[in-house]
């Protein structure tokens, strides 16, 4: 039987690219943030990405078992789930948090909905989502022996302007993964090298981004500002390494783009005119239910359909 699987209709295409292969360049990629995370936060940071990781992989292998269906996690895509999330978490959070998060991510998100390539949104952003909702007061605590301030963006957000360099190097409280915009850059310089994702998504958000906030953002074109909204909080992390979500993201060329457009609106919305200082996650999952719509509208036409033909075709 697993061999009638195979069978397709010609041209077939043949690569030695499989999902397994962009999962780990992925992981790699996010090593770095990783391990300044954990060098950042101390321990606590370590094991909870680990129990994230974990509980992402137990709850994928628990489930499928379950419904005695085939056992995916050699594909290694629960154990990217399972660390975007570790990295979207603060490293005050108790340790049920994690485990929480990864199995409404992996259960709710991801395989109630068929498994991986069927989910609607990112999984990890769903759960971290999913968590904020649910108990606010904890994911907002970035509070360490560390950091006992507010993190750059709330400070933004109450007129206090922050020490960008401390940003971009990571010196500053915030979740686990998105302190270091240095480090998120040497992984997203790793992705491009590889080809596991192109320009065009990230860099539409970010350049949307950046015109918003110098449009509404009340302080024109001041680069400290800017350069602050942009090092702050999660959209280098979100822009390179979630926004790029093979399943949850357009194929079309102007679909990219649309979404883009669309990522970095609702960003700037959500940071400048919102209550809360930050809303990447957010801003990702409403983008991602929007995908199907954008496609359609943007999926080129078959060769040789012309739109006479498509008139006719109404008026009949």
């Amino acid at each position: 039987m697993s061999d009638l699987r195979r069978v397709s209709s010609n041209p077939h295409v043949r690569s030695k690219t499989t999902t397994s292969n962009i999962m780990m360049w992925v992981v790699i990629a996010l090593l770095p943030t990783t391990g300044f995370g954990i060098y950042n936060f101390g321990l606590n940071a370590l094991i909870i990405i680990l129990l994230s990781v974990g509980s992402a992989v137990l709850a994928e292998f628990l489930y499928e078992k379950a419904l005695k269906k085939p056992i995916t996690i050699g594909d290694f895509s629960a154990v990217v789930t399972g660390l975007l999330l570790g990295l979207n978490l603060p490293s005050t959070v108790p340790w049920w948090i994690p485990i929480l998060g990864s199995a409404f991510a992996i259960i709710m998100v991801k395989q109630i909905f068929g498994g991986l390539g069927q989910n609607f949104m990112n999984p990890a952003l769903g759960g971290r989502c999913f968590l904020v909702i649910s108990f606010p007061a904890i994911m907002t605590n970035f509070i360490t022996d560390t950091y006992t301030g507010a993190t750059p963006l709330q400070n933004l957000k109450n007129g206090v302007e922050p020490v960008v360099m401390d940003m971009i190097i990571g010196k500053t409280a915030g979740t686990i993964g998105e302190t270091s915009i240095l480090c998120i850059v040497i992984g997203a310089m790793i992705l491009f090298a590889v080809g596991v994702i192109d320009y065009v998504i990230p860099f539409t958000y970010i350049i949307t981004f950046s015109l918003f906030v110098v449009l509404f953002g009340g302080y024109g074109f001041n680069f400290a500002y800017l350069a602050a909204h942009l090092a702050g909080g999660g959209l280098m992390l979100g822009a390179f390494f979630m926004a790029t979500d093979y399943v949850t993201c357009p194929i079309t060329p102007k679909g990219k783009v649309i979404y883009g457009v669309i990522l970095g609106l609702l960003t700037g919305i959500f940071r400048i005119f919102g209550a809360n200082a930050e809303g990447v996650s957010f801003a990702i999952v409403i983008s991602n239910l929007l995908v199907p719509l954008i496609e359609k509208y943007t999926i080129p036409r078959a060769f040789g359909i012309k739109k006479t033909a498509k008139k006719e075709a109404k008026k009949a």
